[in-house]
């Protein structure tokens, strides 16, 4: 195992110093032996280096915990899960280590700018049965997005277009002609100043930056949003200002006792600046 290993890997990192420090393991944790003999259909995993994560700022509220799952309302800029750069400054690393649930595991997409709740199953066993809750769109989820106030629409307004985000582009595009699978309802809820109001937003399905686009077409980008209506550059590590986007409810009957269930974020808008909890 260890030749071959080397063969495919050396180039970019030391195998052997890894196979020493028994950073390569199997599926099952025991860690990879340099004369393993080679083993077809077999996974090997590998702890890699990782840099040196600034700290997000903000505290993950638990809204609610039981045997099968945890609801927490997370600040912005925290990813959900590691990837990238983003390892051990995400949801689910965070709080695998603070809570001792080493199976924690999202059931849905909440973007690492966009802050709220967020539903988890503690253990894999219980993943497929609340995961299938979001395909099947049994899942009400309520935003409210602070933006600039307009005259120039009437309320409640109905977006449905056709969404696409590229691999490689930071933004989403509307097909045109395409057939619709992006539909949000949006609500005046109130008016903050001469300038800004919070929305209600209420999507019906669920694309990649879905309500940020639907804003954005509605000549009121959410403010704060670092992609529209253009990409500035901002730091990952840069938490002065916030997506103001709150995942704000979230509400769906239990597929396991069939209990309903209902859960508010903690947090209100405008979402402070820094971050803050």
């Amino acid at each position: 195992m260890g030749a071959w290993l080397g063969e495919r890997l050396s180039e970019f990192i030391d195998v052997a110093g890894f196979i020493a420090d028994e950073r390569f393991v199997y599926e099952s944790g025991s860690p990879v032996s340099g004369n393993d003999p080679y083993r077809p259909h077999t996974f090997v995993w590998f702890y890699r280096d990782l840099r040196e994560e600034v700290f997000v700022p903000g505290a993950i509220h638990v809204v609610h915990q039981d045997e099968r799952i945890l609801v927490v309302d997370k600040p912005a800029f925290l990813s959900t899960i590691p990837r990238g750069r983003h390892v051990a400054q995400s949801v689910v690393v965070r709080l695998r280590a603070e809570l001792g649930l080493p199976e924690l595991s999202p059931l849905h997409r909440l973007d690492r700018v966009t802050s709220g709740l967020l539903l988890l199953a503690t253990e894999k066993r219980w993943r497929g049965l609340y995961q299938s809750m979001f395909q099947r769109g049994e899942v009400n989820k309520v935003y409210r997005a602070l933006a600039p106030r307009t005259a120039d629409l009437e309320f409640p307004v109905t977006v449905r277009n056709h969404l696409e985000k590229r691999r490689g582009r930071m933004q989403a595009e509307v097909v045109a002609d395409a057939p619709v699978n992006a539909e949000s309802v949006i609500e005046l809820e109130s008016e903050v100043d001469e300038a800004s109001a919070v929305y209600r937003l209420a999507p019906r399905t669920g694309r990649t930056h879905q309500l940020r686009m639907h804003m954005f077409g509605l000549g009121i980008p959410i403010s704060g949003d670092p992609l529209y209506p253009v990409v500035r550059d901002v730091s990952v590590d840069d938490f002065a200002h916030p997506l103001q986007l709150l995942a704000s409810e979230l509400s769906f009957i239990d597929p396991v006792d069939g209990d309903r269930r209902r859960f508010a974020s903690v947090r209100t808008l405008p979402l402070p600046e820094e971050a803050g909890p």
